[in-house]
């Protein structure tokens, strides 16, 4: 007897790892920036101390999160994974990380659980066994037969310590093959947080998080939020990128701007959070964009599309590229007169258009 139930799970599965190598090929290959959407840090710049009073090679750049120490505040965010080349990018990341204490999220694992011989594209715990790690799925996938099971099936793939859930409605919608009805996954998140048996971390993925989310978020438990605000990578121009109806690839370059920017989502979400940690990415390109993060009031921040270049080529390009990151955060403590993270969250930053103080 044909097992039809079979033959539908690997003619899904083909159809995710066929959509994850074209993600990356994608992103690797065209413009699909945001346009007319900046991330908002340009807005802000920080008051110039000349007189630091600081040993620059003694500022103190660590973090704890989840039990685990980060020597700089970043994360190598959520990309990829599901496809025979995400195993070698993962693993490059993966060695960047370890040896800088980066902290790094995996892409969506939906293409491994459906498919356990993908699993291993994801698994980075060989050559990363300290750095803080996280798994991730899809939302809206609570919606379309997953759970609790499944949550901890990701867990377990890669040994991660968290879990992301991320948000992205936009690219549902302007995705030919995406999945629509988003009913009712605020209680779904909620189930998780009760049962999954990890700290859950919901995520948007570069259109951001509204202050208004952001405490529904807070009301159900989260361990955490990243905001993923927009002047990035564009997942509608992602979309648009990989379309062949004209009138659907049309529609996906409509949203080319649409999001909040990065900056004021955080300062929103910070407003909104109390006690939880809020990450920023979406657009984090310098390390002075994470100075300007941390500041406003991120604990964490994350950076991908900039990374995912070096990646295609060796774990040394990753390395060389956040280093200079880190390097660049900790010029921008030494130029505030800030010895470490705490210091540096408390700066002076000014707006540009008037020179007036940023009172947050």
């Amino acid at each position: 007897m044909v097992d039809f139930q079979k033959d539908i799970n690997n003619q899904i599965s083909k159809g995710t790892e066929t959509r994850k190598r074209e993600h990356i090929e994608t992103v690797l290959n065209a413009n699909v920036a945001a346009k007319g959407v900046k991330t908002g840090f340009e807005a802000f710049s920080f008051e110039h101390c000349a007189l630091p009073e600081l040993d620059l090679d003694r500022i103190n750049l660590a973090t704890t999160l989840y039990g685990k120490t980060l020597r700089a505040p970043i994360l190598i965010s959520s990309m990829t994974g599901g496809a025979p080349e995400a195993e070698i990018i993962n693993n490059r990341l993966a060695e960047c990380a370890q040896k800088l204490g980066l902290a790094m999220g995996l892409g969506s694992q939906r293409a491994g659980i459906e498919n356990r011989s993908l699993s291993k594209t994801y698994s980075v715990r060989k050559v990363a066994p300290d750095i803080l790690l996280f798994a991730n799925l899809g939302g809206v996938q609570l919606n379309y037969g997953y759970g609790i099971d499944e949550a901890k099936r990701a867990v377990e793939m890669i040994e991660a310590d968290a879990l992301f859930i991320h948000l992205n409605p936009l690219q549902e919608a302007v995705q030919g093959e995406g999945d629509r009805d988003w009913r009712g996954i605020l209680k779904k998140i909620e189930q998780l947080v009760s049962h999954a048996g990890v700290p859950i971390v919901v995520k948007e993925i570069g259109n951001g998080i509204s202050g208004k989310i952001v405490k529904k978020l807070v009301d159900i438990g989260v361990s955490a939020i990243d905001i993923a605000g927009a002047g990035g990578t564009s997942w509608s121009e992602v979309e648009a990128e990989r379309q062949t109806d004209l009138m659907l690839k049309k529609v996906a370059h409509s949203f080319a701007n649409w999001g909040i920017p990065t900056a004021y989502s955080l300062i929103d979400a910070v407003r909104e959070a109390g006690n939880i940690p809020i990450f920023a990415s979406g657009g984090i390109r310098t390390g002075i964009d994470v100075a300007k993060a941390i500041r406003l009031g991120a604990c964490l921040c994350g950076v991908a599309a900039p990374v995912l270049g070096p990646a295609d080529e060796d774990s040394e390009n990753v390395i060389k590229y956040m280093s200079s990151m880190i390097e660049e955060l900790r010029i921008s403590a030494f130029c505030t007169g800030s010895s470490c993270l705490k210091e540096l969250s408390q700066a002076p930053l000014r707006m540009l258009n008037d020179w007036s103080l940023v009172e947050i």
